[in-house]
């Protein structure tokens, strides 16, 4: 006759059963706070030191630019190559987070946290002021990058077009395109963010995946596509309207609907609803001997 256990194996030992909770993926919850911690703490940040982290982001997406440039030019003139040349969009990416600075899409979820555990007029401000100076470091630091990877003799003829290839492919997409490529955009964002704290170990591989996925569905982005599409407006075949217009207000407006409407407040609901239900109370320890005992 088999005798059903409540919560424990019976014949675990009390440090087997220590192996077993250390070894248990971290709750949503604890996700959750660790993210809202990191959030509070980029609130708290003095407006130069953001200013001089999103700037050095900006220049560090300069490399997806740059990378998928190389790698399109250096290959055969198919789509089919593009699974490989997209590999070159990650290289931003794993420049600005494995060297901690400051970008714009990844705070669509981080700082958007502390404000939806305690939404006040004054975290709703801290929240704005934080956004304002990272968005405008970050393009800042792509618009930069552009100028002189196109003036400065850098690259051979090939991989300047390749460049100019990259942007006329963002642009084929209309407004809405942009917005709707930029919601989910925002929302892989927000999804990769979220996934490192409980896999910090395979950091570099999450960052990879997730945004070279963004690469091959062509998923607009703002901070990456700002070097792609300036890149053409200071070669003359594109008007600063578009870029503000058609490009950079859509796109912005999904990042942030896919970070922090979709992704963040989901999130932040599903954490919620789990602090809302009691817990079962512990068993008090006398009890416990009893049960061992025969």
């Amino acid at each position: 006759m088999v005798t059903q256990t409540d919560d424990k194996t019976a014949d675990l030992s009390a440090e087997e059963q220590q192996d077993v909770d250390k070894n248990q993926p971290p709750r949503a919850a604890v996700l959750h706070e660790i993210i809202r911690t990191q959030g509070d703490q980029e609130l708290e940040r003095s407006v130069a030191a953001l200013w001089w982290s999103a700037l050095a982001a900006g220049l560090s997406m300069g490399l997806s630019l740059m990378a998928m440039g190389l790698l399109t030019a250096r290959l055969p003139d198919a789509e089919t190559f593009k699974v490989i040349s997209s590999f070159g969009y990650c290289a931003g990416f794993l420049a600005v987070i494995l060297a901690r600075q400051q970008l714009f899409t990844e705070n669509t979820l981080t700082a958007v946290l502390p404000v939806m555990s305690k939404p006040t007029l004054a975290n709703a401000g801290r929240l704005l002021r934080l956004w304002t100076v990272v968005l405008v470091g970050n393009l800042c630091g792509t618009l930069l990058v552009a100028y002189v990877i196109l003036h400065l003799p850098l690259f051979d003829a090939k991989t300047d077009l390749a460049f100019l290839d990259i942007g006329r492919k963002v642009m084929e997409n209309d407004s809405g395109q942009m917005f709707a490529k930029g919601i989910v955009s925002g929302w892989m964002i927000a999804t990769m963010v979220w996934m490192i704290p409980s896999m910090e170990s395979a950091k570099f591989w999450i960052i990879i995946l997730i945004t070279y996925l963004m690469a091959l569905g062509d998923f607009t982005h703002i901070v990456v596509g700002s070097a792609e599409v300036s890149y053409l407006v200071f070669a003359g075949e594109l008007p600063w309207e578009d870029f503000w217009l058609v490009f950079a207000g859509p796109t912005l407006a999904g990042n942030i609907i896919g970070g922090s409407f979709i992704f963040a407040l989901i999130s932040h609901a599903q954490v919620r609803s789990e602090s809302s239900v009691p817990k079962p109370a512990a068993e008090p320890r006398q009890a416990q001997r009893s049960k061992k005992a025969p």
